[in-house]
């Protein structure tokens, strides 16, 4: 028997959004198809209100889309439904301050039904891989900017989801502890590899960390462009300034129309 082909972990099929604003309706996305297989990390860049944050809110069931399909595990899933299929880490890290960094992670487990003793044991046991022995009971205000990404990291990897919804969770990390976190955060995906889709507003971090880098159009967003990153992996922080870097780089700031300073850093806002 010939073995059938398996279903990628997220299937996005001509997926519209509209929103309401001052009583005009808006469109957001248009005809939006991808996918996402297990083991892949799949990043998402664009101009502002291009829709990026909308897209994950729509995959993550928080928000419906107009039209078109989502599918996880090539299933069709109500926008209801799909609540709680994914681990969804937002902007801000969104830790609660009246629980210690220890209980911010647990509750990942705790909402899912594990008891509290047994979430906060599951959660202290992985501290040390996160880089966060010893700062179990610090309150978030306690915290470094870094240090409270780790946490709501943790929190994200311990709801135990094969898919990660991950919406530029460096953007308000200052450059070393960005560089500091991208390297981390591709050392637990290589252990992992869960399916991953990653909304960054900067075009290095996206040919950095992806397999493949997806670009939406300004509003109403539209795929205008998909980079397949040769980079091999692991990857070090020496393939910044290899030649196939600069060419996936160059060819992201072309997609983007950002090409008049392309040897800068050139970041796109979302």
């Amino acid at each position: 028997m010939v073995p059938q082909p398996t279903a990628p972990r997220l299937a996005l099929d001509a997926v519209h959004a509209t929103y309401v604003e001052d009583g005009a309706t808006l469109e957001a996305l248009r005809d939006i198809t991808f996918s996402v297989p297990d083991g892949e990390l799949v990043a998402l860049v664009g101009p502002s209100g291009s829709g990026k944050s909308t897209l994950l809110d729509i995959i993550s069931g928080l928000y419906a889309p107009s039209s078109g399909q989502v599918l996880l595990d090539g299933t069709t899933l109500a926008t209801p439904d799909r609540l709680g299929r994914s681990s969804y880490m937002h902007q801000r890290d969104l830790l609660l301050p009246w629980r210690s960094a220890l209980d911010n992670a647990a509750i990942a487990l705790e909402v899912h039904g594990v008891p509290k003793r047994e979430a906060r044991r599951r959660a202290r046991e992985r501290f040390p891989e996160f880089g966060l022995a010893g700062f179990e009971n610090a309150w978030p205000a306690q915290l470094s900017g870094g240090m409270r990404q780790r946490v709501a990291f943790l929190r994200t990897v311990l709801a135990e989801r094969p898919l990660l919804l991950l919406d530029e969770p460096f953007g308000a990390l200052d450059a070393l502890n960005r560089v500091v976190l991208q390297t981390w955060l591709l050392d637990l995906w290589e252990r992992e590899r869960q399916a991953v889709l990653f909304v960054t507003h900067d075009v290095d971090e996206a040919v950095y960390m992806a397999d493949r880098v997806i670009v939406l159009t300004a509003r109403p967003g539209t795929i205008t462009h998909v980079e397949e990153i040769t980079l091999p992996r692991p990857r070090t922080r020496e393939m910044l300034t290899s030649q196939a870097f600069h060419r996936h780089r160059v060819a992201l700031l072309e997609a983007l129309g950002l090409l008049s300073t392309p040897e800068d850093s050139v970041e796109v806002s979302s």
